[in-house]
Order: structure tokens, then sequence, then C-alpha cells
């Protein structure tokens, strides 16, 4: 993991749900409204940044899936596509 430039700090939830502020990105991210996480350098998160329609404001980072899957956020069907199919089977 690499250290963002200029000191910005990134909340980072932790398997019990609450939020860290740390200088490393983490993974994977996520949305909390959403409650959905992926990968970094996911094409539909990136497409959301993009439009600016305020993603950012709502997105975190985990450290590792583990820990996001603990948090309670599901897999992206978009850039984890198999993780997000064993999770619905898993759901239903």
């Amino acid at each position: 993991m690499t250290k963002h430039p200029a000191g910005k700090l990134f909340r980072l939830i932790g398997a019990d749900g609450a939020v860290y502020s740390s200088e490393t990105k983490g993974t994977f991210g996520g949305h909390r409204k959403t409650r959905v996480y992926g990968a970094l350098d996911c094409k539909a998160a990136s497409r959301a940044i993009a439009k600016g329609v305020q993603y950012e404001k709502a997105r975190v980072f985990f450290a590792n899936e583990a820990d996001a899957r603990a948090a309670g956020y599901r897999p992206c069907a978009v850039c984890m596509r198999e993780a997000n199919d064993a999770w619905k089977r898993a759901s239903t």
C-alpha cells in the first residue's frame, strides 16, 4: 500500500464497522450508502467519480476483503463478478 501525497487521510472501515483514519488508502474501495466494495480500479466506481456525483464523499476503503465483508459490505457486480455471484448464492 502506498501513501497518498499531501498527507490526505482516508476513511478505512475495520471488520468491526468502525471508521479509522489512515494515510494509506487500503486495497479495496467501498461506498457507504450502497454498502458495496470492490477493486480500487473498478470501472463502475471510476465512472461515478468522473461524473462528480458526490461519490467520493461516501467513499471508504478497506485494508482487505475480509474487513469489507465483516463490516457488512457486498462485492461489486462489475469488478468482482465471481465473488458477487457467490455472495448472491449464499444470501438466498
